[in-house]
């Protein structure tokens, strides 16, 4: 079956075909490493962590790159703060290193697969690989950039089609837009992608003086060069579609790149309906929240909105998934607790959960829609359930029932560990003896056996629930 994804690009959802059957060239926009990342920068992180999962499950070999912008004004100005009195150029490395070992530490943390290939903007303008002015020199030889004083910009009227993915048109962007202090530019709307050195700030040697590059062409260049004139998938988040993804198509094409094929957007994240943000101390650290919440459930609550809408993170939202984890925690704990020895004798198939794991695997075709997928999950979840209140009739159905829902889990890259505890198959079996003693008790009218069955249970840590399709036990979280 087809994988569809809706194309920034084309405003619509087309069916994905990669430039190279089965295999996927995919950038996406990472970190500026100046601050301690938050949620909105896990659920990007995220977003694109599930979707390269599931390009893989479905057999493309894809190739993640992810960049880091590690020069920037925000990250001089934070080093001019956080480092007094020291020698800038190392100030900002310092900071640069900081957070990004942050940020590392916050992807290991969610279970976020590395990158393969993570390229740092001050890589590509260095002495040895100087790529960044390579490529401007480019443009400007190409007549889409000029020099001005030192500067260097893009001549947006040299941008053929300019404003195509963020649909707009050039004189709807020009009114209201003016030329900054200090700027040496032709027209409003160009934009920097030299910016000439400032005493004491990080620079490097270039045609037109020493610099630093702008925040645009780093993108350009490194996409380029690692992935190749043309590939198939760019992401980011939709506050990056204007200006920097438009600018970094205006960039590519002026260097005569086709660039990138399919561009996808997710939606922003805010919190109890207000944009994130430290003047309204409702920012949410990746750390802080995973001191309250378990990863897993974070990515439960990131499950539920389909990517491209945005999403709000409240108190009481990550309270629910905390238990809906918990659902899935406490049936990964019976699955630890069956005799796999029985497995050799067991059936690979059952038609309940072939059908539901096909939904799931329709729900993630049409644009990675994991809220329905979700959806899914919690039903064969429920199946599965069902088949432990006769746990010796259908051993064979929950052996297969747990190949799949682990296969499915990790394509969410939920764990589900903690608390985990395992039982031998006598233990197992005698569980479910008490079960069908208390089941009898009770059809019998003698509630007094029952409770007592129940009591014995919870003191070793099991607890029952009684449910439509029988009644069912879990550790105890």
């Amino acid at each position: 079956m087809p994988i569809f994804i809706y194309n920034s690009l084309s405003r619509k959802k087309e069916e994905l075909i990669p430039l190279k059957p089965k295999e996927i060239k995919m950038y996406v926009c990472g970190p500026t490493v100046y601050d301690e990342p938050h949620i909105g920068h896990a659920r990007s992180a995220y977003i694109f962590d599930v979707i390269r999962r599931y390009l893989m499950y479905r057999e493309y070999k894809v190739k993640f790159v992810r960049n880091v912008t590690d020069v920037d004004d925000k990250i001089i100005d934070k080093a001019q703060n956080e480092f007094k009195g020291e020698d800038l150029n190392t100030a900002v490395k310092k900071v640069s290193a900081k957070y990004l070992d942050l940020y590392h530490e916050d992807m290991k943390n969610l279970g976020i697969l590395d990158p393969d290939i993570e390229p740092k903007a001050t890589g590509y303008v260095s002495k040895e690989n100087p790529l960044m002015q390579k490529f401007i020199e480019q443009l400007i030889s190409n007549g889409c950039a000029y020099v001005s004083d030192g500067d260097v910009y893009f001549d947006i009227k040299k941008a053929k089609g300019y404003g195509k993915l963020s649909n707009q048109a050039i004189e709807k962007m020009e009114s209201g837009v003016r030329i900054a202090l200090g700027e040496k530019k032709r027209d409003p709307l160009d934009f920097a992608l030299w910016k000439s050195a400032k005493v004491g700030e990080p620079a490097w040697d270039s045609p037109w003086g020493k610099g630093r590059p702008g925040w645009h062409i780093e993108c350009s260049v490194m996409s380029s060069d690692i992935l190749g004139d043309e590939f198939d998938i760019h992401g980011g988040g939709i506050d990056l579609i204007f200006p920097h993804h438009e600018n970094e198509i205006a960039q590519a094409e002026g260097a005569g790149n086709r660039f990138a094929r399919y561009w996808i957007h997710h939606g922003l994240l805010t919190i109890n309906g207000q944009k994130m943000s430290k003047s309204l101390g409702n920012f949410i650290t990746v750390k802080d929240c995973l001191d309250k919440h378990s990863a897993d459930a974070l990515k439960l609550f990131f499950l539920s909105t389909q990517y491209s809408h945005p999403v709000d993170f409240t108190e009481e939202k990550m309270q629910e998934f905390d238990k809906a984890r918990g659902k899935f925690k406490g049936l990964n704990d019976r699955f630890d607790n069956i005799d796999l020895s029985l497995e050799k004798n067991c059936i690979h198939s059952d038609e309940a959960v072939d059908t539901l794991k096909n939904e799931f695997e329709n729900a993630m075709d049409d644009n990675f829609n994991t809220s329905q997928a979700l959806a899914v999950l919690f039903k064969i979840a429920s199946i599965t359930d069902g088949y432990f209140t006769e746990y010796k009739k259908n051993i064979a159905k929950i052996i297969y029932a747990k190949s799949v829902f682990e296969t499915l889990t990790s394509l969410f890259g939920l764990t589900l560990i903690g608390h985990s505890f395992k039982l031998e198959f006598n233990e197992t079996v005698e569980i479910e003896d008490k079960i069908e003693l208390r089941n009898e008790s009770r059809k019998k009218g003698d509630f007094e056996t029952s409770d007592k069955v129940r009591k014995e249970l919870e003191s070793k840590g099991i607890i029952l629930e009684d449910t439509k399709d029988g009644t069912i036990w879990r550790r105890k979280l």
